[in-house]
Parts: C-alpha cells; structure tokens; sequence
C-alpha cells in the first residue's frame, strides 16, 4: 500500500485556506502538509505558498540573476527533480541553490531539508549549509598560539559537559515505566481527565529534561518517552471531545517521533491522527494515516490496530469490498504478530479490540451474523477495557436486531444499560443512538419489544454525562 494517495490541487488548496483563515504562517501551513499528506519539505513549501513548479523556477531564476555568480536556469521539471531528490528520478540541488531556494520560499534552510535528504548530503556540503561566523582577520602567530590554545580549552571542557548528565538510567527506566501505567490505567474506569492531567505532568518532567544535557543515547530515549506520553494525551484529547487539540498533540508527537527515529513511535502517532481525522468527519483522511502507519511496518500490534482503523474508514463511506480487504489485512496483521509494544494498554490491539472493530465493520456492511460471532467470541476474552466491552455488548445488540430478534437484543444491551452514571460515555451513548434510529427504521418498529428498547436507550442517554467530558471514541 501507498503511504499517502498524492494529494489533489483542491485538498492542497482546501488546506491552505483553511489554516490561513486561522492565521498560520507558510511555515505552519508547509509543516501540516508534511504531515497530513506526506510530502517532502522543499514540495510542502511550495505548496504552502500557492506556487506553481514553473512560478517557483521562475523566482528561483530571478533572485539567482540579481546576485552575483549565483544564477541559475531552472524550469520546472529540474525543480520537480530538486523536490523529489534523493528519491527516484532527481537531481540533488547544490547548497547555493537550497540557498536561493529559502530565500524565495522566505524559510531557513534547514526547513527544506529532511533527515533522508542529510542522510544523502555528501558531508562538505552539509558543512557549506551551516550558518557562517562571520570573516576572520589576520592574526599574529603569538596571537595564533593563544587562540589555538584557547580553542583547545574549549574543546576540553566541552568534553567534560558532554560526560554530565541530568538523567540516569534508573530515571529512564521509571520514565517508561510511568508511560506504561498512563496507558494501562487510562482503559480502566477511572475518569480521563484524571489521567490527562498525570500525562501532563510527566510530558512536562521529560520535557525539561531535555532542555538539560544527557548523553545522545539518553536524548533519543527522552523524545520516545516524550513521543509516546503526547500520543497519550493526543488520544486522550480526542476522548474528549478536543480534536483540534488531539491533532497539536499528535504533532509534537510526531517531531518526538523524527527525532527519536522511532519507527513503532510514529505508527503510533500515525494511528492517533487516523482516529482523530475520522471523528473529525474525515474519513479519506484516516485512511491516508493508516495506510502511511502501515507503511513503516511496525512490529508490535499498532499494525493490526492501522488496518482496522482503515476498515472501519472505508465502512463509513460505504466501500464494503475496501472495508473487508482491510479488515482481513488485519486479520492477516494479528496472525503473523511477532514483535511487542513498547507501551501497550491504550497503546496495543488485542484481539478484543480488533474484533471490536470487525464487528462494527461487518454490520455496515451487512453481515449481522458474521458481526454476531466476532462479537461473542470477543466477550467470552478477558476483558481489554470497559469501554470496548460496551461497544461489543452494543453490536450484539445490534447485529441481533439486524436478524429479526429484538428481544436477543435488550437482554445483550443489559450490561449496558446497567452502567453507572460515570461510566455513560459519549462512545456508548452516540453507538445507543444509532441503535435506537435503526430500531425505528426496523420491520419490527412498531412491536412491544423494539419500543420498550428504544425508550430504555432514551433513558440512558439522558442521563449520561455531558459530552465535554465524554470519550468521543467509540473503540476505546
């Protein structure tokens, strides 16, 4: 699969003035097109700027003529080739004309690069792109011999700070473990916010860590716990119903994620943006975020969890042979698992939840029977969170409903049903709706027991909790 199908002139456009209306900045417009849609950073700025390959060669061309020695002749195929190197049929661009590049484009050179792009620089060059520290006069050699020396205390002390360290081992490890609590905890019925405000508290220690110094090793280690504490509070945020949120989350994330170069980190990442893209209304763009997940590979059960999660897109826009390709993939995923997560609770797909996720696959795409088995078979498990318990109770429900036996129906809906007031989430309310509007549609509409259903749904989703302190993910 295509990490992201290329996006269109309309959706470059659509998402250009979108955050311009909110008054972004090219650099943060370049910066969610890299993530949103995958593309390199030299193309993302163009984009960001509305120019065409052709407008931006021409720019190029002009600045280059009004600078001595440094004109270029570029069209706009070379500057597709420059965009698109090291990948493919590219031309690497020379540092004067990534120089000229960012000028144009009113950004630091650094911004159009990405860590394949330094991976392929020969080193020279890279050297040539640092910021310059200005002429150097002409020195006496007594002058000479105390500079060098004066350098070469420098070095030593350097080497002294770079022997310190504001994080052990030991701190690491309670690091990673506190991460792995935030996720177990977060499934139990404790209320979210209590576990967003803990996640907060720990994003803030790693945080100022690494402001500090540490050695390399220990940096990389903080930005993976620092990555996978704000994809905590990413999930967290879109539980709530704080989307836009979720998504700033879910980007600092994603830098955490680069800078780590953590490949299981940005599946994660990944399929945080997926979830929070299809509460959003945008279900095409989940699809682009699990696929782009699934193309890191991740080792642990994030891929089972991607591919369900592009399922359950396609469903919802009514693609039930994409839908069950999917969903088999995930099947496929969950059999062939030999890795493990390096978080796990919220941050791992056990086949609970994966059959969470077929069963609502298959009953949008009309197998009630198939989505009755998953269902059932699923809640015979131990449990993987109370949440995905009542999404499973609910499908019961449904998929008994489907088949003509509304009765079958309340009896699997009672665990619901019997929820206490703190545990009547926005995710089960919302699914009950749906059931009680296709209790209305049903051939049995009008019989004693599809009344007596929907009046019990009524009550309960009268009672539950506002939904700005509600989980809005169904498939907790």
């Amino acid at each position: 699969m295509a990490p992201y199908p290329y996006p269109s002139k309309a959706d470059r456009d659509a998402l250009r003035g979108e955050l311009s209306a909110v008054g972004a900045t090219p650099r943060d417009v370049a910066w969610e097109m890299r993530t949103r849609f995958g593309i390199r950073p030299r193309e993302a700025w163009r984009h960001a700027l509305g120019l065409t390959l052709q407008q931006a060669a021409d720019a190029v061309n002009a600045l280059g003529a009004q600078r001595p020695g440094e004109a270029v002749s570029a069209d706009a195929s070379l500057m597709g080739k420059w965009e698109r190197w090291p990948s493919g049929s590219s031309r690497r661009p020379t540092p004067p004309t990534l120089l000229l590049i960012a000028a144009v484009y009113g950004c630091e050179v650094e911004e159009l690069l990405d860590l394949q792009d330094r991976k392929a620089m020969p080193p020279h060059e890279a050297r040539l792109l640092q910021r310059p520290a200005g002429p150097t006069p002409a020195l006496s050699v007594p002058v000479v011999e105390d500079l060098v020396r004066e350098v070469a205390e420098e070095s030593a002390v350097w080497a002294q700070q770079l022997e310190t360290s504001n994080v052990g081992d030991l701190t690491l490890e309670q690091l990673q473990a506190s991460t792995r609590a935030l996720a177990r905890d977060y499934l139990s019925p404790a209320a979210p916010v209590t576990t967003l405000s803990r996640a907060r508290q720990l994003r803030d220690r790693v945080f100022q860590l690494l402001e500090g110094r540490q050695h390399p090793r220990q940096t990389i280690e903080l930005y993976a716990v620092a990555g996978y504490v704000c994809t905590l509070l990413a999930w967290i945020s879109s539980d709530l119903g704080q989307l836009h949120d979720a998504d700033t989350h879910a980007r600092t994330a994603w830098v955490c994620a680069t800078m780590a170069d953590n490949t299981e980190l940005r599946a994660w990442v990944l399929s945080t943006r997926s979830k929070i893209a299809y509460w959003d209304g945008r279900p095409q763009m989940a699809i682009q975020y699990a696929r782009h997940g699934l193309a890191h590979k991740p080792d642990g059960t994030a891929a089972i969890l991607l591919a369900c999660q592009e399922a359950d897109a396609w469903a919802e826009l009514g693609a039930d042979a994409e839908a069950q390709a999917a969903m088999a993939h995930a099947n496929v995923a969950r059999d062939s698992l030999t890795g493990r997560d390096d978080v796990g609770g919220l941050l791992s797909c056990p086949d609970v939840r994966r059959a969470n996720y077929a069963a609502g696959v298959h009953l949008r795409t009309g197998q009630p029977r198939t989505a009755l088995h998953e269902a059932q078979a699923a809640l015979a498990q131990p449990p993987h969170a109370y949440g995905t318990t009542a999404q499973l109770h609910v499908s019961t429900a449904s998929a008994y409903l489907a088949l003509g036996e509304p009765d079958a129906a309340i009896e699997a809906l009672q665990p619901v049903l019997d929820l206490p007031w703190e545990h009547r989430m926005a995710p089960v309310t919302s699914r009950l709706r749906d059931l009680a509007a296709t209790t209305s549609r049903a051939p049995l509409a009008d019989s004693r027991s599809a009344r007596e259903l929907r009046g019990r749904i009524t009550a309960f989703c009268s009672s539950a909790p506002p939904p700005a302190l509600s989980p809005a993910d169904p498939r907790p």
